[in-house]
């Protein structure tokens, strides 16, 4: 599955990377990780124009995004209960998420981007809870930004190495981006402590 996907991305181009991000943000099984980073190979090759495909990529996850929060905002639990399983929203994974994003709020939306599985839920239940449009684009739009060009640049800068960077996107690169970012939040959180004090 996941080898014919790449190859509908290296014939249909820009409209193919747009349309599967849509798909795999709202929540259908697509390979997100690996097919940024084969964006960024396909880059490095000369096959896709920079700009370009970081548009696709960007515009394709800023949309999948927002649609997965208006499904959760507009249809929510009616739609959990009658198609969760359909895209892989199972009740622990939703007890999980819901728990997770009410600790974190906001933050989960950009931190969700890094976790497979989560990314689409934490914007479904970003809607279900009724968070506020504006609230939600302050969040999951810098987050996109940071997904989209993280997984490019690790397809561009593996270059030739393709094979290697998507063996191990799953692994290891995704365990050091996560702790890399939970790091950052940590930061951000005691630096914010510290200014309220002061």
């Amino acid at each position: 599955m996941e080898e014919t996907l790449l190859h509908w991305v290296s014939q249909y181009g820009y409209g193919m990377i747009f349309s599967l991000l849509v798909l795999g943000i709202v929540g259908i099984p697509v390979p997100d990780e690996t097919l940024l980073a084969f964006v960024g190979y396909l880059i490095f090759k000369g096959d896709l124009r920079a700009v370009s495909g970081f548009l696709a990529v960007f515009l394709g996850t800023l949309c999948g995004i927002t649609l997965s929060f208006i499904i959760g905002r507009t249809g929510g639990v009616f739609l959990l209960r009658k198609y969760g399983t359909l895209l892989h929203m199972t009740e622990n994974r939703i007890v999980l998420v819901e728990r997770w994003y009410t600790r974190k709020g906001g933050w989960s939306l950009i931190i969700g981007y890094f976790i497979p599985g989560v990314r689409h839920l934490t914007a479904f239940i970003a809607g279900m809870y009724r968070l506020e449009y504006s609230v939600f684009a302050r969040f999951a739009y810098p987050g996109a930004l940071v997904w989209s060009l993280t997984f490019i640049l690790l397809g561009y800068c593996g270059g030739k190495e393709w094979q290697q960077v998507k063996e191990r996107i799953h692994g290891k690169i995704l365990i050091s981006i996560g702790l890399m970012l939970a790091l950052m939040f940590l930061y951000y959180f005691l630096w914010r402590r510290v200014v309220k004090r002061h």
